[in-house]
This record gives C-alpha cells, structure tokens and sequence, in this order.
C-alpha cells in the first residue's frame, strides 16, 4: 500500500475554518494567479493549461486545454459556464468545493474566460445545495467589491461578469446540453450533437465551454505554479490530482485528493489516512468506481490505478470520482435496483428508449426484489438493457441523445453477470437470502 506525498492541490484550505471569506482566501495566496494571469496574453494562458494536460473532473475525461481551443476565433459573444449540478450518487466532492473554497472557483473562473476571451460567465448550481449557492453567492459579492470581478479588472481593460444561477434539481442538467438549454429557461433536456457543439452552438447558440467545478478549480494552482508542475504529478495518461468521494462500507468515508495514476483503488479504501478499510472487518463484494453510472468492480480490480485510460480499459470509468463500497452482506439485486430506480426516475422524457426502458428495468427489478420474480426475467432484464445499450458492452453504445438510458444498464449488467446465483435465489426462494 502506497501514500504518496503530492500536495494538496484545491483542498489545501478545507481545515481552514476562513477559506470561504476573501479575506482567508487572500491571505492564503488567493488571486495571486488572476494577476498573473492578467499580466500574460491569453493564449499563454491557454498553453499553460494545455500543458498541464488535466482533464475534465466532471465524468468525461476531456483535456480542459483541448476544449477551450475548440472555440472558433474571431466569433463573439461567447461564454463560460461552471457545471455546478453535481447530481450522481455517491458524488460530492464539487459541493464541498463550493462551500469550503469558493473564491478558487470564482478565481479559476476568472482566469479560464479571459483565456477564452469571454465577458461573461455563469455559476449553475443544484437546486439541493442551498448551503453551496450562499457560499458562492457571499464569496461573488466580495469578488466585485474588490475589484476582481466587473469592468476595467486590476487595469487590465478585460471585463467579466459572472452570472450565478440556482437549478431545480435534474440530474440530466449535469449533461452539458441539457444544462445549457436550463440556463436558457427552458426544460432541462440534452440537444443534438451534432450539430449543438457548445464549443460552437451552445448558450444562446454562441460559442460556449462547460467546465465541471473541480476542473476549473486546479486553474489558479496551474497558473501559479505552471502547467509543466501540474503535469509532473500523476502519470503522462493521467495527470496531477483529484478529488475521489469514498462512500458505502468503509470506515472513513470522506473525500480525499489523491495523485493520480499513483494511488491504487486498494490504497484509496484500506489505507488508514484515506478509507481504513471495510467496516467491521468484512470482505469486499463489489465497488463502483466512478459514480453510479460506472459498471461495478470486484477484488480483482482493487490494484489497478487510479488512471482514466485504465480503468476505462478494465471496463469501466472514474467518472464523477465516487466510490461506492460495498461489503459480503450487501445484496446485489437490491443495490442494483436503487440504482435503477434513481436513473429511472431522473430520465427526463425526451428519448423513447430511455423513457420506456428505464421504468422498465425498475418494474422487472421491483418484482424480483420482492419475491415476485418469473424465471425468465434474467433473460428480459438483459433484453431491455439490450435495446437501451445495444451489445451491453463498454463504453457503450446507446439508442439514446445522452448516456442517462445505458447507465441504467450498468448496475444491472455488473450484477446480472457477477452475481447470477443471487438472482435465481430471489426468483425460486421468493426471498433475499441476505436478510
């Protein structure tokens, strides 16, 4: 087991009980980076990202750097907006950025639209943080009475203002499509690509890059200290750090910032600065690796990095950076049908498939559950999932505009495949041999 010493990139503040106020932020070295970054032109800036090689903290995986440069030139107005709807279970590590450290947003904010030559950004935060929108809300009234935001910023002739924007609480909004169409009053559904770009028809059909909380929050440490630093930790394929919330059973859940490429999932569980293992000694059964959306690990996986392109290789994906655990007395088909009946219920409507399918991958799943099940359910559970996410297979093809429908299909397919036996025992006992 292996703790390496890489320092805390954008959790450094979180024991610092003032982070949150300008006057803790600026004593702690806050928007030294926005000078610095005013004093450079904006395609230095850029290149400092590109060079840092980080990528999208919000499931995606995107080099941030190659993202901004997608940005057609010469075409303005164009937009910067921060994917604060941080909604997949397990997930909560950008809500706690949000309320700990909201002028390193605000200041990576700051620095990526006047790297991209925007005038205006927006904050969109979930409707169920209201502790994070008043954090952020405070923390961008200090911004622009100091100066950091509005006209003229610190002489430079660059101008910003930054709109912060309260959701009603879809998961879909976290999709970058559906969020853009929320921004613009509408209902939360995701858009076409193409030809619905965002980098070239996004908000307001202007050029527009959505970047995820975490993501834009590693910006002033980069501009600080340089994108070759940033890239010097981790590895070549997974660069710098990030934040992982670590749920389910283990005895210290949390969230924890962790090198990449270097730390294993077994040291981000049993390690007694991180996890400390499983609760009341028991075994492993099974964890998900990115977020609920993610096919499910087994022990078998407990030393392969924390690396995008391997666990993407494996089988899965580090997605929204939650780990769920789960010990030898969680049963799979009631794990796996909480999760179903999440995506179900948060499938916004607008593709058939994914409307019809995932209600009835819940309705199947409910009935084995309870001890209702028919002997061929198996075969119909795989069917469905089937035409949701032709070949179940990974990544996943999908009959759908967004992922939402096949992340149904990944607990079901992780605990059909894994966990078989359980199932039957559901169908012939009519009962969960767990309880």
């Amino acid at each position: 087991m292996a703790v390496t010493d890489a320092p805390k990139l954008i959790t450094a503040r979180f024991d610092q009980e003032d982070a949150h106020t300008l006057a803790g932020y600026e004593s702690s070295g806050g928007y030294t980076a926005l000078r610095k970054a005013l004093g450079s032109a904006p395609d230095a800036v850029l290149a400092e990202v590109k060079a840092a090689n980080i990528q999208g903290r919000g499931g995606a995986g995107f080099p941030a750097g190659t993202k901004w440069g997608f940005l057609p030139p010469d075409v303005s107005p164009r937009y910067l907006v921060v994917n604060g709807d941080e909604s997949e279970p397990g997930t909560y590590k950008d809500r706690l950025l949000l309320e700990r450290d909201p002028h390193q947003l605000i200041e990576g904010v700051l620095i990526a639209s006047y790297a991209i030559a925007a005038n205006q950004a927006f904050i969109y935060i979930r409707g169920e943080m209201p502790f994070a929108h008043e954090r952020v809300a405070a923390a961008l009234n200090e911004a622009y009475a100091a100066g950091y935001i509005g006209r003229d910023i610190m002489g430079s002739g660059w101008s910003l203002d930054v709109v912060l924007h309260w959701g009603a609480g879809a998961y879909i909004v976290g999709e970058e499509t559906a969020l853009i169409e929320s921004l613009e009053g509408n209902r939360g559904m995701p858009r076409l690509k193409p030809p619905f770009f965002p980098a070239v028809k996004g908000l307001y059909m202007q050029p527009t890059i959505v970047n995820n909380v975490e993501t834009l929050s590693n910006v002033p440490w980069i501009v600080n200290n340089g994108g070759a630093a940033f890239a010097a930790l981790g590895t070549d394929e997974s660069a710098g750090t990030r934040i992982f919330a670590l749920s389910g059973h283990v005895r210290r859940p949390g969230v924890y910032e962790v090198e990449m490429g270097k730390t294993t999932f077994r040291d981000l569980i049993e390690a007694p600065v991180y996890g400390g293992g499983i609760r009341n000694g028991r075994g492993l059964k099974a964890f998900i690796p990115g977020g609920a959306s993610a096919p499910w690990f087994y022990e078998e996986h407990l030393d392969l990095p924390l690396s995008k392109a391997t666990v993407d290789k494996a089988g899965s994906m580090l997605g929204s950076g939650a780990v769920v655990v789960m010990d030898e007395t969680t049963c799979p088909v009631r794990a796996a049908l909480r999760v179903v009946r999440f995506f179900a219920h948060e499938s916004c409507g607008k593709c058939t498939p994914c409307r019809e399918g995932t209600n009835w991958l819940e309705k199947i799943m409910h009935r084995i559950e309870e001890g209702t099940g028919r002997a061929d359910d198996l075969d119909l559970l795989l069917d469905v999932s089937d035409n949701l996410s032709p070949g179940i297979a990974w990544p996943p093809r999908q009959t759908t505009i967004c992922p939402l429908g096949p992340s149904a299909v990944s607990p079901v397919a992780s605990s059909i495949r894994r966990f078989r036996d359980d199932y039957v025992a559901h169908i012939d006992q009519g009962r969960c041999t767990h309880d």
